[in-house]
C-alpha cells in the first residue's frame, strides 16, 4: 500500500514522463497520506484507444488520464481530497501541452479489508 494505477491515452506518449511523474507522486503520497516510500507502487497502463464524447477515437485531439490510489482505510476525507488535488497538480506539471485537450481525473479509494500482499525476492 498504496497501490496506484495510472491509465492514460497513447496520445500522451510523447508528452508524458511516467518515471518523473511516479517519483513526484510517491513523494506527495508520503507527505500527504503518511505512506512509507518503500510501500509506494505504481502501475502505468497506456491505452491504444480512448474515446471522448462523439470525437473520432482515432483523432489525437483528446487525451484521457485517470489516476487511482488505493490506500488502507483510515485516511480522512480531507486527506483524500488533498491527495487527489496534488495528483491533478502533478499531472498539470508532468504532461506537456502537445496540442491535445487533456482530460485528467484522480480518485483515492480505501482498499477492501480483504486486501493482502506478498513480496518475492
Amino acid at each position: 500500500m498504496p497501490n496506484i494505477t495510472v491509465d492514460y491515452s497513447r496520445t500522451m506518449r510523447n508528452a508524458f514522463d511516467p518515471a518523473a511523474f511516479a517519483e513526484a507522486l510517491h513523494a506527495s503520497v508520503v507527505e500527504i497520506a503518511a505512506a512509507k516510500p518503500e510501500a509506494c507502487k505504481t502501475l502505468f497502463r497506456e491505452a491504444d484507444l480512448t474515446a471522448f464524447a462523439y470525437a473520432d477515437p482515432l483523432d489525437d485531439g483528446h487525451a484521457v488520464v485517470h489516476v487511482t490510489l488505493g490506500l488502507l482505510a483510515g485516511r480522512t476525507d480531507e486527506t483524500k481530497a488533498r491527495l487527489t488535488e496534488a495528483v491533478l497538480e502533478l499531472l498539470r506539471k508532468h504532461v506537456e501541452d502537445d496540442g491535445f485537450v487533456l482530460h485528467a481525473s484522480a480518485e483515492v479509494r480505501d482498499l477492501d479489508p480483504s486486501y493482502r500482499k506478498f513480496e518475492r525476492e
